[in-house]
């Protein structure tokens, strides 16, 4: 039997929703990650210091391991500011601000319509060495949905880049060839996070065969050549720049499976596993601990983490849903068998 001992690793996005559904995201996702960076397109957003702080405290209430930490990001609205900003910097919980273009994705109502009104807010991030996450797609309804990223990038991205040369940018879960070229082409302080989907899955997944609503997430999965252009920037030596944000995002079962499906795959039970069981595949396991242990933490000036994680070359079931009293979450690939699995966190080794 093949294992793996790695660093325990991060999730440097994820969206553990709120109230009831953190008595599943939380437990579920510390299982794995020793930190997580919650995204906050809450209802309502997260804005303030003062929602911060109530939200991690929400979260911790659910956390059965004490040394879990959920890190978090503002939410970049049109009324953000330079004291709000600057609280932020001094928050040692908050690691950035979450750019989401208005109407890009779920809960994106608050987000932003015109980057260009916000030059004063993004000089202050340049000043601060505030980082900005960004979900990079144009909401453009004529530009076509498989190209959006790459248009964002061109018409967006680019530009604000060359007006705010050292404003730290993370571009999140990308999805396409042009991503990948323009995050190598920037300098250290530009980096990307990578999903899971994004490297196991393509288009064909969502759409061979017939409509897959597990499969449909935003930024859109894309062509087969896209994905392995994804797959070559996290299984190569020269990999720092990407790190793992799962983007695991649940939605309840009657919302993900109706006329209308939500976008978003609920991946944290899953997320190891299947990398372990692709990067096996690719002959690349020495550098899955980099990707998911050691990138994200270094990128925003964090120790590495102390504890480690066992990975099992063993097969198991993924379960049909996880589910309380109030609430069904159906995870990615339920009811699958994976080859790899976590060892139970209290059978760890410190080798």
């Amino acid at each position: 039997m093949q294992t793996l001992n790695i660093i325990r690793p991060d999730d440097w996005h994820i969206h553990l929703r709120d109230n009831a559904s953190l008595q599943l995201t939380v437990p579920l996702a510390e299982r794995t990650f020793a930190r997580v960076l919650a995204m906050p397109n809450l209802t309502p957003p997260l804005t303030t210091m003062h929602g911060v702080l109530d939200y991690r405290e929400r979260i911790l209430a659910v956390a059965i391991n004490q040394r879990f930490t959920p890190y978090f990001a503002l939410y970049f609205t049109n009324d953000l500011n330079a004291s709000t900003l600057r609280e932020a910097k001094l928050c040692p919980w908050i690691l950035g601000v979450k750019l989401y273009p208005q109407g890009a994705t779920t809960h994106s109502d608050w987000g932003i319509n015109d980057i260009n009104k916000q030059f004063e807010n993004l000089s202050i991030m340049e000043e601060l060495e505030l980082p900005l996450l960004v979900h990079g797609e144009v909401t453009d309804n004529t530009i076509d949905i498989f190209d959006r990223e790459a248009r964002f990038i061109d018409t967006v991205l680019e530009p604000l880049q060359q007006r705010f040369p050292k404003l730290p940018i993370v571009l999140e879960h990308i999805s396409t060839t042009e991503a990948v070229d323009w995050v190598q082409s920037m300098p250290a302080h530009i980096a990307a996070t990578i999903t899971v989907h994004h490297l196991a899955f393509n288009r064909n997944h969502l759409l061979a065969g017939g409509l897959r609503p597990d499969y449909y997430c935003l930024p859109i999965l894309k062509q087969h050549q896209h994905q392995q252009k994804l797959q070559q920037a996290v299984m190569s030596k020269n990999q720092s720049k990407f790190f793992l944000g799962t983007d695991s995002a649940p939605h309840v079962q009657d919302r993900k499976y109706s006329a209308c499906g939500c976008a978003g795959c609920f991946t944290s039970s899953i997320a190891l596993p299947l990398l372990a069981e692709l990067f096996s595949a690719h002959e690349a396991l020495p550098l899955l601990e980099s990707f998911t242990s050691i990138n994200g933490a270094l990128f925003y000036q964090l120790p590495i983490n102390t504890e480690r994680l066992r990975l099992i070359q063993s097969p198991w079931v993924v379960p049909q849903q996880y589910t309380t009293d109030d609430l069904s979450f159906i995870p990615l690939l339920a009811g699958k068998t994976l080859s790899w699995q976590c060892q139970p966190i209290e059978d760890q080794s410190n080798e």
